[in-house]
């Protein structure tokens, strides 16, 4: 699941978002807006108007949402806190309402991911996921600012993601600096008086207002990888109107930004030889090796063909430098389905190495979509405002081409990717705030599974040791990214459900055990 696809949301793979040019809406709120930057008074007070989510014939999503009850709407909020007289933004946002009313809650929030990933579709898997205590919550899924429905953010992009690879040398290391660079300068000629209210704390303050319009003195927060750390910086910035906060996946606070992936290469690696062991044991059905380390050699030679010239796989060309990501793509999750897909993207790009051509499956031409065009530019280019609006990073592509030649040892095949150099070098701006600390004891429920590949194990122990009022559920023997109730691990589920449903959180820290190998 980009965070979107690399660090990939519990509900999402990729998002498919129209590219189209940055608008500003400027909408009145309900009454005059008298305020500054310490007064929001008039912007708390307006009336949001629910009604369905469908929009046309084509919008799949927004009748999905219809179909299963729940309705949506916009909140207007400033698109420059510090000048909320100035001009306004809408967010789009879906509700599922409580059902069981006599036994009310309030609202829980759900974030999915990304950063760049829409939520407002988050509603309906969750609600499944929470049993009988969703019933008892208003449910929200919010599309922040510049994404999905919300004001969309567009750079004209010619991928959805950041996640292009180094390659093997110099001279491919340079091409990804060109990449980068233009990616950077797109966003500054569409986008360039945006780019500073692209931030997480002022999705944060976003929050925090939606909490204020919709007349709950708490909120309550269900937040995945990316998710995570909006959750973190909303408990920071408004440590009292927190209520019932589960951090899934949980990032570093203190290592969050552009880099995050940085130390995630050798948990790849580990992966990637587990899922190896995988393909052998099922050798008669993909014929990649009986052994790990034969699977492993199909695999060098595949890198070694896209090293040499792109492989033909359908309309598409994969290269070394978009090789690294069909692969790591796949291994947030250790269940047979996520193994089974990657091991049929494996068999395609052996056939397009050896004979010249492949036909991909469609899990992969959705991929290489998402990877090789413009179609969900979008989804990329929110991601990196949001990522370069929060946290500075080095200037000098120098520091990334070192990093990246002193781990090519431990991390042949994802370090090149995991360490590469990213647009937010060639950004337009620095961050226009300096990035939140986070460290308080607001309580929160962390959710970390030991083989993580996006937000590796030690990410999810920092945040426990930043929210020092935190308890840590620790799924052992697991690789997944994004456990509550997507994995159906029934000890983490529980232990989840039963602090929503009572907001107590577990006298000491927690642990359930999954499956290595499903």
């Amino acid at each position: 699941m980009t965070w979107n696809a690399v660090l990939t949301s519990a509900t999402r793979t990729v998002a498919v978002l129209a590219a189209i040019t940055v608008t500003i809406t400027v909408t009145a709120v309900a009454g005059p807006v008298r305020a500054d930057a310490n007064d929001l008074g008039g912007y708390e007070r307006q009336r949001l108007f629910w009604h369905t989510c469908q929009r046309d014939s084509a919008d799949q999503a927004g009748a999905e949402l219809d179909q299963a009850g729940a309705s949506c709407t916009e909140l207007t909020v400033p698109l420059d806190y510090a000048r909320p007289r100035g001009t306004t933004i809408t967010l789009a946002l879906s509700r599922l309402a409580a059902t069981d009313t006599a036994r009310r809650v309030g609202v829980l929030l759900l974030n999915t991911g990304g950063p760049g990933a829409p939520g407002m579709s988050d509603v309906l898997p969750i609600r499944q996921w929470l049993g009988d205590v969703g019933a008892t919550f208003d449910l929200i899924g919010l599309d922040p600012r510049f994404v999905g429905r919300s004001t969309p953010l567009d750079c004209g992009w010619p991928t959805g993601t950041l996640s292009r690879s180094a390659g093997p040398d110099r001279a491919s290391f340079d091409r990804l600096i060109a990449f980068e660079r233009d990616l950077a300068a797109r966003c500054a000629r569409r986008g360039r008086d945006l780019l500073p209210h692209v931030t997480t704390r002022n999705t944060a303050r976003d929050m925090d207002l939606l909490r204020a319009v919709l007349g709950e003195s708490k909120l309550s927060y269900l937040g995945y990888s990316y998710g995570t750390y909006l959750g973190a910086v909303y408990l920071q910035m408004f440590p009292e109107r927190a209520d019932r906060v589960v951090l899934d996946s949980a990032v570093d606070p203190a290592g969050y930004g552009a880099r995050v992936l940085r130390e995630a290469g050798p948990a790849n690696e580990v992966a990637l030889s587990d899922w190896a062991g995988w393909v052998a044991r099922h050798h008669d059905r993909y014929g990649l090796g009986g052994t790990g380390q034969q699977v492993l050699a199909v695999l060098d030679g595949i890198w070694a063909a896209a090293t040499r010239r792109p492989l033909r796989v359908g309309e598409y060309r994969v290269d070394r430098q978009s090789l690294p990501f069909l692969l790591l793509n796949r291994l947030s999750d250790d269940r047979d389905e996520t193994h089974a897909d990657l091991a049929q993207t494996v068999q395609v790009l052996r056939q397009a190495a050896t004979t010249g051509s492949a036909t991909p499956t469609a899990s992969l031409a959705d991929t290489l979509s998402f990877l090789l065009t413009g179609a969900e530019s979008a989804t990329g280019s929110a991601q990196a405002a949001i990522l370069c609006g929060d946290v500075p990073v080095s200037r000098d592509p120098g520091d990334y081409w070192r990093d990246i030649r002193q781990h090519r040892g431990s991390e042949p095949r994802f370090g090149e990717l995991t360490r590469a150099i990213n647009p937010c070098v060639f950004w337009p701006q620095g961050p226009r705030e300096r990035p939140t600390v986070v460290g308080n004891a607001v309580p929160a429920l962390i959710v970390q599974s030991t083989g993580d590949t996006r937000t590796i194990y030690r990410h999810g122990q920092a945040m426990h040791r930043a929210l020092t009022g935190s308890r840590l559920l620790t799924l052992r023997d697991a690789r997944i990214h994004g456990v509550f109730g997507n994995y159906g691990n029934a000890c983490v589920d529980g232990a989840v459900i039963a602090y929503l449903a009572d907001g107590g959180l577990p006298a000491t820290d927690l642990e359930c055990v999954g499956s290595a190998s499903r």
